[in-house]
């Protein structure tokens, strides 16, 4: 437990796992619409300020699991509730927190039937996904892993669009199929470690190269299908399109950033041998990820559909940054993370704002809008300039310290920068999808329908959406305060990897050259 620094204090993660659960039980004692919206924004707000805390007791210079909580569970397995924070999960439960609030509020008025079970759904999720971040017990991560899915399913499943059956299946056995697998590489874990399901215990360890391969196919299928990687990205565009507006965003924002940081979890510090010889088949599936998604989304005239393939891209380059293993591209990596959550949570709630008036997400029906939505379209563009990486917006900053990463890759094998270079056309595909969109939305063509009737956004979807554009130009000009949170846990991340990575380092460099 030396990587532990236990709480003494107020159990800050317990109140942030368990107060939405306690939300979600308090809702089952009324079935008043008004009281289940004001009950649930009630306590995902509360969660979120209760959050802010962290920043202020968490130590940047440290890169122990802080906040740490430990109490037997099941005595007869060794399985524990044990829980903390480090660089690497704070900003991905501070991000969890402040998206919940917004969620809420983008469905106040979109969702009109089962106000009750939507809420709970709602509510049952931020638990289950702050848990993830959180778990240091392998069993308790795999537990709310799996339990996230439900809501989820179900979020899709009853208030999703035509063809919601279909898309939640399919998101539900896609997921569950890597889910056993990881199943699978936590039991052998379990029995190779002397019985302990505690995650720090299991890392940096000399498990067989047999082993640590057999291990790493297992977490890379569980993650790559979370994340999800090309070709593994099928089930997210039918998910995406069929979710109500509320699903996508807690989607895009939060649960498809669990598979990138399963690979920080666990991949690099628990097979770090395997992942040198695996590294250059995923780098150049995330490179194939980045220009598959940027053409594809090129290609949609469903706003949705066109925002789902984005991700697919954008998800492909946090990807790279990851397996570039240096400190510039897993910084950055995670600080694209985070910015990927906001701009395209903020661009799936513009275009639920959309829906909600037009009953449509296909552009041609919101071609011309910008007449009619000043606000809307200011908000629109700012965020589309986000999601290609504008200078001055958040993804910039991300994007540039990845690439920065993959260049130094590349020259510190005394190579032309292959990789920085193949990522290159993903940056200017996203510009394209991105400002055809807001082309087509502000001024549209000669055959515009008569959209006079629509109003601008009302102050609930202003202030819905104002918190993510602070958000958006904070971290694109001033990012430092995010990266310091992170700089120290990545930091010592990297020097245990390349502490253990010597004995394969030839082999590895056979594979890339």
């Amino acid at each position: 437990m030396d990587q532990l620094l236990l709480n003494t204090g107020f159990p800050i993660l317990s109140v942030l796992i368990f107060l939405p659960l306690a939300g979600a039980l308090l809702l089952l004692f009324t079935k008043n619409d008004a009281i289940c919206k004001n009950i649930a924004l009630l306590v995902t707000s509360l969660v979120a300020i209760i959050s802010i805390w962290l920043i202020f007791g968490f130590d940047k210079s440290s890169a122990q699991f802080q906040f740490g909580e430990h109490y037997s569970w099941i005595n007869t397995l060794n399985i524990n509730y044990t829980i903390g924070v480090d660089g690497i999960s704070i900003l991905l439960i501070l991000m969890t927190t402040f998206i919940m609030p917004f969620c809420v509020l983008a469905s106040w008025s979109y969702i009109k039937t089962r106000i009750q079970a939507f809420m709970i759904c709602m509510l049952i999720m931020e638990t289950a996904m702050i848990g993830v971040f959180a778990a240091l017990d392998f069993v308790l991560f795999y537990v709310l892993w799996e339990a996230m899915l439900i809501p989820m399913y179900m979020l899709i499943a009853i208030w999703g669009g035509p063809r919601k059956i279909y898309a939640s299946i399919k998101f539900f056995l896609y997921t569950l199929s890597g889910s056993i697998l990881l199943l699978v590489g936590i039991i052998w874990l379990y029995t190779a470690n002397n019985y302990s399901f505690y995650i720090p215990d299991m890392m940096w360890q000399d498990y067989s190269l047999t082993a640590q391969i057999y291990l790493f196919l297992a977490f890379f299928l569980a993650f790559a299908i979370k994340v999800p990687m090309f070709p593994f990205h099928t089930w997210l565009p039918a998910a995406h399109v069929e979710a109500p507006t509320a699903g996508s965003v807690v989607l895009a924002s939060i649960l498809l950033k669990m598979g990138t940081y399963g690979f920080l979890r666990f991949a690099l510090p628990i097979t770090p041998e395997a992942t040198v010889i695996m590294m250059p088949y995923v780098l150049w599936l995330s490179i194939a990820g980045i220009i598959y998604g940027g053409f594809t989304a090129l290609a949609q005239s469903d706003m949705k559909k066109l925002i789902a393939y984005s991700s697919v891209g954008h998800m492909g380059f946090v990807t790279l940054g990851i397996f570039v293993l240096n400190i510039e591209g897993v910084e950055g990596a995670i600080l694209q993370m985070i910015n990927h959550g906001i701009t395209t949570g903020a661009l799936f709630l513009c275009v639920g704002m959309i829906y909600e008036r037009t009953h449509s997400r296909e552009l041609k029906t919101a071609a011309g809008l910008g007449k009619y939505m000043p606000i809307f379209i200011t908000f629109l563009a700012f965020f589309s300039l986000s999601s290609f990486g504008f200078p001055g917006t958040n993804s910039f900053v991300g994007e540039f310290m990845i690439l920065a990463g993959a260049f130094e890759f590349d020259t510190s094998l005394g190579r032309f920068p292959y990789l920085a270079l193949a990522a290159i056309p993903g940056a200017v595909l996203a510009a394209a999808y991105m400002l055809r969109m807001l082309q087509k939305i502000i001024w549209g063509g000669t055959d515009n329908p008569d959209q006079s009737w629509i109003n601008d956004l009302n102050l609930r979807e202003i202030v819905t959406l104002a918190p993510f554009l602070f958000f958006v130009f904070w971290i694109g000009l001033g990012p430092q305060p995010f990266l310091d949170l992170i700089h120290t846990s990545v930091v010592q991340l990297l020097d245990q990897f390349h502490a253990h990575q010597a004995t394969t380092v030839a082999a590895a460099n056979v594979l890339l050259n």
